[in-house]
């Protein structure tokens, strides 16, 4: 699914009247309002006909009753990187995920790597950076994690440049 990022998983079927349990792996449960469009990951298109965000519901057009509903049960929902950008709105250095991997880690004009992926653990995100070849064959770790804090590790962010320039993160590979 390239340019699908993952952002929930439908659950079990809640009464009789098509709606499902929604759990949401996105930091921006607004995306699925009315009318928004999701496709699943067995390539169903489906369309937003209500969302209770305080009882975690979801009802989506053609799928009125409890038995065609319960069809999409563990099937897991995608949306575009481009509706995305148009349906949630980032706050001052926020930035989306998907536009943060292939950045480049620089510190002190230092080439670290590159961003492979990004984890999220119950206290912080963390960087999967892959280790700039030069540092690998100093005998430094092949891939090492970065938590994602601002003002302690991340100085600035730059999406057009696909840079992330840090702070303390290469004693953090000396240590990995």
């Amino acid at each position: 699914m390239k340019n699908k990022i993952y952002v929930a998983k439908l659950g079990k079927a809640v009464g009789l009247k098509g709606h499902l349990r929604l759990i949401i792996d996105s930091d921006f449960p607004n995306q699925f309002k009315k009318n928004a469009i999701f496709t699943t990951n067995k390539k169903l298109e489906l369309k937003v006909q209500e969302y209770n965000m305080s009882r975690e519901l979801i009802k989506f057009e053609n799928y009125d009753d409890v038995d065609i509903a319960k069809k999409l049960t563990n099937q897991e929902l995608y949306v575009s990187q481009e509706d995305t950008k148009e349906n949630c709105k980032l706050e001052k250095d926020q930035f989306f995920w998907f536009d943060l991997i292939d950045c480049k880690i620089v510190e002190n004009g230092k080439t670290l790597g590159i961003v492979k992926d990004i984890h999220r653990y119950p206290l912080d995100d963390y960087f999967e950076i892959i280790t700039d070849e030069a540092l690998i064959k100093e005998g430094l770790p092949k891939i090492f994690l970065v938590p994602y804090v601002t003002q302690t590790y991340i100085k600035n962010v730059d999406i057009e440049n696909k840079t992330i320039e840090t702070k303390n993160c290469f004693d953090i590979l000396e240590n990995s």
